[in-house]
């Protein structure tokens, strides 16, 4: 087994399918998934963990 320094490996929550994330991406960042292109946020680092970013709404001042 080789250890590549370069990028974590994480699960999709939607898909279940492995994906490939930076080695610097930080918790609390939101990235595109590769698989379904669905915005998916960082939870932890140890282990990676992601899930469905939540959508946000406009607050205008209302």
């Amino acid at each position: 087994m080789t250890s590549d320094t370069d990028t974590l490996v994480a699960e999709d929550p939607i898909t279940g399918e492995e994906i490939e994330l930076p080695a610097d991406v930080e918790v609390g960042e939101i990235i595109d998934s590769p698989v379904t292109g669905t915005e998916l946020e960082v939870i932890s680092l140890d282990p990676v963990v992601l899930e469905e970013a939540p959508e946000l709404e406009e607050d205008w001042g209302e």
